[in-house]
């Protein structure tokens, strides 16, 4: 849990200090290198050589590494989101791989939609992506860190509020015996005291790991405290991220359209989703290791382990918003 609260510290020092802007400098740099290169490609597949396309799809893949290694909505929101809820590494994957790929599915959409449609420019695609879904990506991104913080305050005031509440059993024996199972369905984190006067072993399922001497949950296990994200989670957060298009996709789709090579645009601009989706998922991999090394270093210890979730949840909300604001304030 400190270290989590000391990368979040750490990343929004970056962030102020300009080392995250001197990164994305470069890797703006770096893409129009890319995108010089990739005119070559487009123009030698145009004469017919037949090897132009693979050159084509690989410096897209290596165009969307390097676009998604810059500062980028995508891997703060994969990354907040990851450190914030309790999500597996596989489903997480998996959420990174869908949301690089819807983007690139919604700059084919953009483009073709607005160029065969509506007989737009490639300039005014350009400038609605900039001046429109830019913002209202960043927009969308800010609130998805907003509710993280929501969340992560409102379990902490519910924890502070149940704090006292522990479990009390004052059982002077045990032995009676009832046999009788309650099934309280209550939330696992929630602590509760019974009071009982009598000793007589209830065996409770709270759905964890029980005392053998008098059949109840004495704390939290890291299992009752898991909370994976539900797929109304996953589709806000992949819509957040595809909403604001690749600009090198544009680019990209754009010149293939006016060339006729509209196929390998198409193909160009999901190897670049390939390309981003690989450092999102690396992204995904080490928000989950951090995450999880918390929970492991925290096993044993009830109280600790009951506000580590939701001062995750906040830290990693709040470094969202923080990111998120920046770049819509810088969009506006």
């Amino acid at each position: 849990m400190i270290a989590a609260a000391l990368l979040a510290l750490a990343l929004a020092g970056l962030w102020a200090s300009g080392a995250v802007e001197a990164l994305g400098r470069w890797g703006a740099a770096a893409q129009k290198e890319f995108q010089g290169s990739m005119a070559g490609a487009i123009r030698a597949l145009k004469a017919g050589q037949p090897a132009a396309i693979w050159g084509l799809i690989g410096l897209c893949f290596a165009y969307g590494v390097v676009h998604a290694a810059g500062p980028g909505h995508g891997k703060v929101l994969i990354g907040g989101y990851g450190l914030g809820r309790r999500v597996p590494l596989v489903k997480l994957s998996v959420l990174a791989l869908l949301s690089s790929l819807a983007q690139a599915g919604g700059a084919v959409l953009l483009v073709y939609g607005a160029i065969a449609l509506l007989g737009w420019g490639g300039d005014r695609v350009e400038g609605l992506t900039e001046e429109v879904l830019a913002p209202a990506s960043y927009g969308a991104i800010a609130l998805i860190g907003a509710w993280l913080v929501w969340r992560g305050l409102r379990s902490l005031l519910r924890r502070a509020k149940d704090g006292g509440q522990g479990h009390d059993h004052g059982h002077a024996q045990h032995g009676h015996g009832h046999g009788h199972v309650h099934d309280h369905g209550h939330d696992p984190e929630h602590e509760h005291d019974h009071g009982h006067d009598q000793g007589h072993d209830h065996g409770h399922d709270h759905g964890g790991a029980v005392c053998e001497t008098c059949g109840h949950a004495h704390g939290p296990t890291l299992e009752q405290v898991e909370s994976a994200g539900s797929l109304r989670d996953m589709a806000i957060l992949i819509a957040g991220i595809a909403i604001r298009p690749c600009t090198g996709a544009l680019f990209l789709l754009v010149i293939t359209w006016r060339l006729g090579l509209a196929g390998a645009g198409v193909a160009g601009a999901f190897a670049m989703g390939l390309g981003t989706a690989l450092v999102t998922i690396a992204v995904a991999v080490m928000a989950v290791t951090l995450r999880e090394g918390t929970w492991s270093a925290l096993e044993g210890r009830g109280a600790a382990l009951r506000i580590a979730g939701p001062v995750l949840e906040l830290a990693a909300g709040a470094v969202v918003v923080l990111v998120a604001g920046q770049l819509l304030m810088r969009a506006l």
